[in-house]
């Protein structure tokens, strides 16, 4: 093949100009990109070659090597991995396959255009080159084509790259930068040999660079013929806990995700019996931007043997705590294992639930901590993944009691912080239920009418504002013996909190209310399923309850949001008979409008929307006018 000229996909060409002129902060990153690419390469021949020792040709032993040349202004990061062929290397540096293309942009163009981290996240690395460079060439070949079929691969970040054919003794890929006049710094193996320990010291390959010695006539530091390994060139995670700082975990952590926090907290363990295998896993202290992207892949990196096999295996780690980042190696799994078999085998089951109960031991410790710093920790954990924890009540039936005594929730007596262990303990003598309520907002929550009674009796009711919470108390029944009870849905009971006497009161008063009660049923009837006397209500004229078997209106809006069918079940309209405007009700010539007033108005306190305002609008002014 003669050189041959090709435009960029039209995503690389922005993101090129972006990387080009916004990346300019943590410049060093480029490096890293190029070393982990150069590993996942060698990797990637690793595993071709379990099928095919060919692929190895005369060099068996796979290793990265970084050197430069002042003179020229080069940098070479140099792998005898896998390669590419001509179609490869136009497809893998011409073109964008990944998702999340734009989202990258839209960070780039926005608050964060200056955070060279987020190129790690979205798997567009090698184009990291060009935040030092003004000219990049990859000289490449794959295992197991001829010398004659090497590839050369260039291109100043602009518009377009040049493919030829040369000739390539060796497997693998350089990647050759050429370096702009103010990136010099790049220049220093003592630079260097600083970003690979930082980023890179975890790879398991070895990472190697000349040594150097001090030129007495020369007068500077001059290169020998000798290569030294400058990482520890050891699989962190195989490594005994007690060689490891909290440095290097740390290290690990945000080499894994991208993340420039540290984490909150990890585990490391090797764990031994039916099935053998490593866990390092970390739980980070912020959410990823993607945490809802459904087309996100989560999970851990899957190692067999220390041989890498795949990025995000889902089946090692339930979907509810797809944010876990971290590595799993097993000495039982296949190493022709796929996404297919992960599912079905045995070893891959006991995998995921040693991994699941060991990262729901690691927020124990943290909840349960008698430090108070320890469990602020586990309040800002749940800040960020609290929803998405509580997909687990549904998911995993194994561990729904342990997933119970970790969720938060805010109440009125707590904005937030608040167990459902807590509330069993402050609960009224007397009380049965755990009472909750779900609204849009914690505000909404709080002003609930529905609210009124409780606050009157100091009996505590969590309250819930999670779009997840609706979803969660359909399989959340009960803690410790006592059942979850909205008090939005069903007849009003308080049981052994209400003494006799009120009891007794309010069918007097319902009984008494009975002629105003039918004309009210009888006026609503096309609105309201029923209408009935409450005493759950202080100071409110009235409220709207669902029945216990119905949905509630709070999850009958969230489906419509979503764009799904929700059942049109009428509410029940509740009264306060105590109230100064229910008791002058029956005796108003106005009864009609006044009764579809305080419907509408019992509507809007539930967070409702009603389906005529225009209609309310005029009600209220003639009410006003007269």
């Amino acid at each position: 093949m003669t050189k041959q000229t090709h435009a960029f996909q039209a995503e690389v060409k922005q993101i090129l100009h972006l990387v080009t002129h916004s990346l300019y902060s943590n410049k060093e990153i480029f490096l890293r990109e190029l070393v982990s690419n150069a590993s996942d390469a060698c990797d990637k021949l690793r595993f071709e070659a379990l099928d095919n020792a060919a692929l190895y040709e005369d060099a068996p032993n796979l290793e990265v090597r970084v050197f430069f040349d002042a003179e020229a202004k080069t940098l070479t990061i140099r792998d005898n991995g896998i390669g590419m062929s001509a179609e490869e290397a136009s497809a893998h540096l011409g073109t964008i396959a990944k998702s999340g293309t734009r989202e990258f942009m839209a960070k780039l163009e926005g608050e964060q255009k200056k955070d060279a981290n987020l190129i790690g996240q979205f798997g567009v690395g090698f184009y990291s080159g060009f935040i030092v460079a003004d000219r990049m060439t990859v000289e490449t070949r794959r295992a197991g084509l001829p010398a004659e079929q090497g590839v050369r691969w260039s291109s100043e970040g602009t518009g377009e790259f040049e493919l030829e054919t040369i000739s390539k003794a060796s497997r693998g890929t350089d990647v050759i930068l050429h370096l702009r006049d103010d990136e010099a710094e790049f220049l220093s193996t003592w630079k260097l040999k600083s970003i690979v320990s930082k980023y890179s010291d975890h790879i398991s390959l070895p990472i190697l660079m000349q040594k150097e010695e001090w030129d007495q006539e020369a007068g500077k530091q001059v290169k020998k013929d000798e290569w030294e390994t400058v990482n520890k060139a050891a699989a962190l995670w195989a490594r005994a806990k007690s060689d490891i700082t909290d440095a290097e975990y740390q290290a690990f952590y945000q080499q894994l995700s991208y993340d420039s926090q540290p984490p909150l907290a990890y585990t490391h363990n090797r764990v031994e019996g039916r099935s053998e295998y490593t866990q390092l896993l970390y739980v980070p202290a912020k959410a990823p931007f993607d945490l809802w992207n459904r087309d996100k892949r989560g999970g851990v990196k899957l190692y067999v043997k220390r041989v890498f096999i795949m990025d995000d295996a889902e089946a090692l780690m339930p979907t509810y705590l797809r944010f876990v980042k971290g590595v799993i190696d097993s000495a039982d799994l296949p190493l022709n294992v796929s996404r297919e078999l992960l599912q079905e085998s045995r070893d891959v089951k006991a995998i995921r639930e040693g991994s699941t109960k060991r990262v729901l031991g690691m927020l124990e410790a943290l909840a349960d901590s008698e430090s108070a710093e320890e469990r602020a920790k586990y309040q800002a954990f749940w800040n960020e993944f609290g929803s998405v924890m509580k997909e687990g009540i549904g998911e995993d039936f194994q561990n729904q009691e342990r997933l119970a005594k970790l969720f938060r929730f805010a109440s009125t007596h707590a904005d937030e912080g608040v167990s459902l262990a807590d509330y069993v303990k402050r609960m009224k003598e007397g009380q049965e239920a755990i009472y909750v309520i779900a609204a849009d907002s914690l505000g909404a929550a709080k002003a609930s009418p529905q609210l009124e009674i409780f606050r009157k009796k100091g009996i505590e009711v969590l309250l819930l504002t999670d779009r997840v919470d609706e979803w969660m108390l359909s399989h959340l029944h009960e803690f410790e013996g006592h059942t979850l009870q909205s008090v939005a849905k069903g007849a009003f009971d308080l049981g052994k909190l209400q003494d006799e006497d009120e009891k007794k009161k309010a069918e007097e008063t319902a009984e008494a209310f009975k002629p105003v009660l039918e004309r009210l049923k009888e006026t609503l009837k096309d609105r309201a399923k029923d209408v009935r006397t409450t005493s759950r209500l202080v100071d409110s004229p009235a409220c709207v309850v669902v029945d216990e078997g119905d949905m509630s209106a709070h999850l009958a809006r969230l489906l419509k949001q979503a764009g799904q069918e929700a059942p049109n079940a009428q509410p029940i309209l509740e009264v306060n008979p105590e109230h100064a405007l229910v008791k002058k009700l029956g005796e108003d010539p106005r009864f009609d409008d006044l009764a579809h007033i305080l419907f509408d108005q019992a509507l809007l306190a539930d967070g409702g929307r009603l389906d005529n305002p225009a209609d309310y609008v005029q009600r209220v002014t003639r009410l006003l006018s007269a």
